[in-house]
């Protein structure tokens, strides 16, 4: 009986959160860095799913870049990296699409519907949902089909909420010349939470959230005004691939969304632990 009333309690202090986001749209980035085995994976997905059922609309966008580099090693294709940028030719643009598009995307759908929830995998070229421009890297030189995406439409996604399935998008793109684009999976998931003015967009990543030391959780900062973002790049205390998941952040408050969060995806239930708890976990990110 003990036990019961102490689950029931829990229920009772979560009850103002379940309130506060019912309606609320959250665009969720899941990461292969999170992907610590299905245990790890099914405790977010059990929390997507669980964020569906108590009235919220969670959007997922995902990665998958080790995935993509373990298959075009097998294949015999070289990955090959500018500025950070993985170099897109025909060849590896077929293996991205499959890996993405095809392998992390219906695995993920399976195992939301494994959890009684319901999903729709889809590509950032269904319904033109992506619009992308092809880029070069910093440095000027061509690096295949990398894009950026220069329009989201959301009609789609619309179109699924209205029937409550959870979307679970690949960072593919589609140019106007008909061609797909490699879409950067945190420049996606920001462009995606802007165009749908969401409250919520959520990193979730293999660190604690953004520390003045390197992954030092004892220097974690809790909180981060988006005026404090250029001081902390020229530190230092932003760097490699926190700088991308950063740049999105500042694009998706632009664009309307209320606060942007990066968080520790490998701890057990992470996101309830941020949505429904007053002290949260990992980094959030807010205007001013």
């Amino acid at each position: 009986m003990k036990e019961s009333i102490q689950k029931a309690q829990i229920l009772i202090e979560a009850f103002p959160y379940i309130r506060k986001w019912y309606g609320a749209t959250v665009v969720v980035k899941y990461g292969g860095s999170t992907r610590s085995g299905e245990d790890g994976l099914k405790s977010t997905l059990q929390d997507i799913v669980l964020m569906k059922f108590v009235g919220m609309r969670p959007v997922v966008v995902h990665g998958g870049g080790k995935d993509i580099t373990r298959l075009t090693e097998k294949l015999g294709i070289r990955s090959q990296f500018v500025d950070g940028l993985r170099v897109t030719d025909l060849p590896t643009m077929e293996v991205v699409e499959m890996v993405l598009g095809g392998k992390i995307n219906k695995e993920l759908v399976s195992m939301v519907h494994q959890l009684g929830g319901q999903a729709v995998g889809l590509s950032g070229k269904d319904g033109a949902m992506l619009e992308a421009t092809r880029v070069t890297s910093k440095s000027g030189k061509d690096i295949g089909f990398v894009g950026k995406v220069s329009k989201v439409n959301t009609a789609i996604l619309e179109t699924l909420d209205r029937e409550q399935f959870i979307p679970i998008i690949a960072p593919l793109g589609m140019g106007k010349d008909g061609k797909t684009y490699n879409v950067n999976a945190d420049e996606a998931a920001g462009a995606i939470a802007g165009a749908l003015k969401a409250e919520k967009l959520v990193f979730l990543t293999d660190v604690p959230g953004l520390c003045k030391k390197k992954e030092d959780p004892k220097t974690l900062i809790s909180t981060l005004k988006a005026r404090e973002v250029p001081k902390l790049v020229k530190s230092g205390v932003i760097a490699g691939g926190m700088v991308p998941k950063i740049e999105a952040c500042l694009r998706a408050l632009k664009a309307g969304v209320r606060k942007t969060h990066i968080i520790n995806g490998t701890l057990p239930h992470a996101l309830l632990l941020e949505i429904f708890t007053p002290q949260g976990v990992g980094t959030e990110i807010i205007p001013g």
